[in-house]
């Protein structure tokens, strides 16, 4: 990519892991509006179900989520049972039992839960939703604090695929991020996952970190592609201290620069292709046996607050303190801080602290973003055919991209965009232009590329 082009577009934009995107969600939704919401289901509906572990024993500086550091287990202990006590609540509400296809346990580091509190949250689950062998069960793992026993006991429960945290096998890198993890520790837990039959495993690597290089980053793919993970997610470090002040740690002068970062992410990405996986996407790499890889080729791949997915399911209900959900209605989001979240429970009232109910065409709008965003291209008469909307509006938003058809990175064929191989990085800039908010929020967002 050359210097002017990676200039000219190292803008900020939304990731659109949703739309509308979170900084849009407002205390209009409440508890009540969720209640009605959920009582609303239809109970044939497809759910997946999301639960929210906001605890970490250290801080690590290039982190964006919302996560507390704990040295005792009691905090970690009560908040599981505040949260169990909310699935409850949840299920009460639903007009039916329902099905869960997927069950992902985010964070901050899940793995802070002992291993038959995890367990027992499974067992919970289970309870008041119905699991089945073809659910998929995942959970984010931090490899420094899980031990063998502890891996056994996640595949005795049921969980059928991790996602490890990686984000850089260099030294330098790691004490620069606070993050010390040796290629050994995570190579250890990905056999033993193997060895429990945990054998769908995802790994997250990180471009644009402080002391990143392009030797050290080619040297990150190739270590990490040698455990042979199913899939990989390639990110580039979002910094953004004035939302987390921990990334104020980080030294702004140790970061690579714009141009640094095309080429890092160009050449990481030509890695993993040759070494025989595909891109998926902005930037997921999965095996081409892969499910990600198959809905992909099927024209079935979606996007939501975990990234790109194979999760067909048109409900999420997330459970826990920042934990966020999407239903047919809208988007609703947890209560922050920790004890706002727990006095909702404990007074038995759903602990919803914004949302955003779907108005006007953002339920159209979205899809157009969404299949974007999942296969770099999007035909705007035909998503605007299957909601009986009227093309024009859309067709008209098509003219803010003359820019980067000039330059090379999409092609406008009718009412059609397909983003070319040299502007695939830029796709969220070309969803941008069908984003009738983004000018509300657009500080919050990080960097394109």
């Amino acid at each position: 990519m050359t210097t002017n082009i990676a200039e000219k577009y190292d803008l900020r934009v939304p990731r659109y892991t949703s739309y509308p995107t979170a900084p849009h969600f407002s205390d209009a939704v409440t508890g009540d509006t969720y209640a009605q919401w959920l009582e609303q289901l239809d109970p044939k509906t497809r759910l997946s179900l999301y639960i929210h572990i906001p605890f970490c024993d250290s801080m690590c500086w290039f982190c964006g989520c919302y996560t507390k550091i704990v040295k005792q287990y009691k905090p970690v202990m009560d908040y599981l049972n505040t949260a169990l006590d909310e699935v409850d609540l949840v299920a009460d509400k639903l007009p039916a039992r329902f099905s869960a296809q997927h069950l992902h346990f985010g964070g901050g580091s899940p793995t802070m839960l002992k291993a038959e509190d995890f367990a027992k949250t499974i067992g919970r689950v289970k309870a008041r939703f119905d699991l089945d062998e073809n659910s998929e069960i995942a959970v984010e793992l931090d490899p420094r604090t899980a031990t063998e026993e502890y891996v056994a006991e996640l595949a005795k429960a049921g969980v059928n695929r991790a996602s490890i945290g990686v984000q850089d096998f260099d030294a330098e890198v790691q004490e620069a991020i606070n993050r010390i993890q040796p290629f050994d520790v995570t190579k250890r837990v990905v056999d033993w996952l193997r060895k429990y039959g945990i054998n769908k495993i995802n790994m997250d690597l990180l471009y644009g970190l402080p002391h990143q290089n392009m030797d050290r980053v080619m040297s990150m793919v190739d270590r990490g592609v040698s455990m042979q993970p199913s899939r990989i997610a390639l990110f580039g470090y979002a910094h953004v201290p004035w939302m987390k002040s921990h990334m104020k740690m980080i030294k702004e002068e140790d970061l690579p620069g714009s141009e640094e970062r095309w080429e890092q992410v160009e050449a990481a990405s030509a890695r993993l292709i040759e070494l025989g996986y595909k891109q998926i996407g902005l930037d997921h790499f999965a095996h081409p046996d892969d499910e990600l890889s198959q809905a992909l080729d099927a024209n079935k791949l979606h996007r939501n607050f975990q990234g790109y997915t194979t999760d067909q399911a048109n409900v999420m209900i997330g459970f826990g303190a920042s934990a966020i959900g999407c239903v047919p209605q809208g988007y609703v989001q947890n209560l922050l801080p920790l004890k706002d979240y727990t006095k909702c429970i404990e007074e038995g009232v759903l602990p919803t602290g914004k949302g955003l109910a779907y108005k006007g065409d953002d339920i159209l709008r979205g899809e157009i973003i969404e299949r974007l965003m999942c296969d770099l291209e999007v035909d705007v008469d035909a998503v605007c055919a299957e909601h009986n909307a009227d093309p024009a509006p859309y067709r008209a938003e098509l003219g803010k991209l003359d820019n980067l058809v000039e330059d090379g990175l999409a092609v406008i064929n009718g009412n059609s965009i397909a983003m070319t191989e040299k502007g695939r990085y830029l796709v969220r800039i070309a969803a941008a232009a069908f984003d009738t908010y983004l000018d509300q929020g657009q500080k919050r967002h990080s960097r394109a590329v």
